[in-house]
């Protein structure tokens, strides 16, 4: 079974719809087979409950428990390889992480972005989407590496922006397809129909 740590900073929608997603393949013909064993955040606002009331372990590590960005880094990744992960995937997560995580876990950590990379990279890409007039945007999902959203990519989809889109419902529409690109790449990852250290090479 492949194992998965989820870190989040905020409501942890996309990482509920991954939960949900694995729940209720149990029952069909094409389970997938993962199991997130831990979650951690790197605020007391992420949304750590969602995953206490389904009996899903958490972890908390706040940057400002400690004296530098490197430091925080060291006491995230103990925490993580703490549960032996075959994947760590960021959800949400709203921090860069140091390079030492990054070079102890990658190609094995993820993140998804919405926007179809390269373009629009970066904190504001549904807000950058809009403001360049652009027909379309997208999401992506992506191997980390210590660039801002430039690691190899696994898989995208393109989205059409429509002319009545403001920020939040062209938000809306991408995390749709973002939960759709991270559960097919858990399913495939658990399948061993991708092998992450192909894509990164």
């Amino acid at each position: 079974m492949l194992k998965l740590v989820v870190l989040i900073s905020g409501t942890g929608s996309n990482l509920r719809a991954l939960l949900d997603a694995i729940e209720a393949s149990r029952d069909s013909d094409q389970p997938i087979d993962a199991e997130v064993v831990a979650i951690g955040a790197d605020t007391p606002k992420a949304n750590l409950a969602l995953t206490t009331e389904r009996g899903i372990p958490t972890f908390l590590v706040q940057p400002s428990d400690f004296p530098d960005r490197a430091a925080w880094g060291d006491a995230l990744l103990a925490e993580i390889q703490r549960w032996q992960p075959d994947a760590t995937i960021l959800s949400g997560f709203m921090r860069l992480v140091p390079p030492r995580v990054v070079e102890a876990l990658s190609p094995h950590l993820l993140n998804t972005h919405p926007a179809y990379l390269p373009e629009f990279p970066g904190a504001h890409a549904v807000r950058d989407a809009l403001a360049a007039g652009a027909s379309e945007t997208g999401a992506t999902i992506m191997i980390v590496d210590n660039g801002v959203d430039t690691g190899p990519i696994i898989d995208q989809r393109r989205i059409p922006i429509h002319p009545d889109d403001n920020q939040d419902s062209l938000h809306e529409r991408i995390k749709i397809v973002e939960r759709e690109l991270l559960t097919e790449t858990v399913r495939n990852l658990a399948l061993g129909t991708i092998n992450l250290k192909e894509i990164a090479a």
